[in-house]
């Protein structure tokens, strides 16, 4: 579809400012270093094949498969069904461009160069690092609870989840529907662990020190809210929530802060959703 179309120019433009077939480089005491550096074009056209296919998927097909005057029941499940499709695609495409970057398949090599490893710093590794974990993700709860209802816009009424969950039919819906329940934990973990988190926090944050220096986490998380194409009103508030996630993966240089501190809202809302399936 359209996203397959969004590789070509991504691989061509990310393989000009580095070979692919490169080593990455190791800093004296055996750590891996920054893998190669992405161009700023590099950057935008990851940013594009990321963003362009969900606004597509989310305006153009979405609508398209639920047909003509749907029910909003049929157009939330559908919208979540496309939703799931180009979050997928975010992976397959971190997994292309990681994999392109070296001939080692092995997992450890993957690991560490999509920052997959415990928070350090210069003295300390893992232990009492996860512990700015929850003091982001509180940061988090305050951004989506109380700064978002009062400044950010809120979403149309056919497309905001939270008052479709909060009315009978949405309820009537969900009501031991466990195959859409699992739809909803699997887009959950591709949109937390697996799609957008891995591939700004994992792939694109390690490699844009080069194109935008000490600034490289602020345009990270401008550039995680523009991608919002799909739900546009959201913009604003993912962009400081970009920000939460990517200054801490920066700083302790793992992915697995902004996947930790992302994914709690996820479980949250898992946690409730799982109280409406069981009501």
């Amino acid at each position: 579809m359209q996203s397959a179309a969004a590789a070509g120019p991504v691989t061509e433009v990310v393989g000009s400012s580095a070979d692919p077939r490169t080593e990455p480089s190791v800093s004296k005491d055996g750590e891996l270093a920054e893998p190669r550096q992405y161009s700023r074009g590099g950057v935008l056209a990851v940013w594009a094949a990321a963003a362009l296919p969900m606004g597509i998927l989310s305006w153009v097909v979405a609508p398209a498969i639920a047909g003509p005057g749907p029910s909003r029941e049929r157009f939330v499940i559908t919208l979540v069904g496309a939703m799931t499709v180009g979050l997928v695609w975010q992976a397959v495409l971190t997994l292309i461009l990681v994999l392109r970057e070296r001939r080692d398949p092995s997992w450890t090599s993957v690991r560490d160069r999509l920052w997959l490893r415990s928070p350090r710093t210069a003295t300390r590794r893992g232990g009492r690092l996860w512990a700015w974990v929850p003091l982001y993700a509180l940061g988090l709860a305050a951004l989506d609870m109380l700064i978002q209802p009062l400044l950010f816009p809120s979403a149309p009424a056919a497309r905001d989840m939270g008052a479709f969950l909060g009315s009978p039919e949405g309820q009537q819906t969900f009501h031991h529907a466990w195959g859409l329940f699992a739809l909803i934990v699997i887009m959950g973990i591709f949109n937390t662990v697996l799609g957008e988190e891995l591939l700004f926090r994992g792939l694109l944050l390690p490699r844009m020190r080069k194109g935008f220096g000490r600034a490289d986490w602020v345009v990270n998380g401008l550039l995680f809210g523009l991608y919002h194409l799909h739900e546009p009103w959201q913009i604003p508030n993912a962009i400081l929530t970009g920000f939460l996630c990517a200054q801490p993966t920066r700083r302790f240089r793992s992915a697995w802060m902004g996947i930790a501190i992302h994914s709690i809202e996820t479980v949250f809302f898992i946690v409730v959703l799982l109280q409406i399936v069981l009501s």
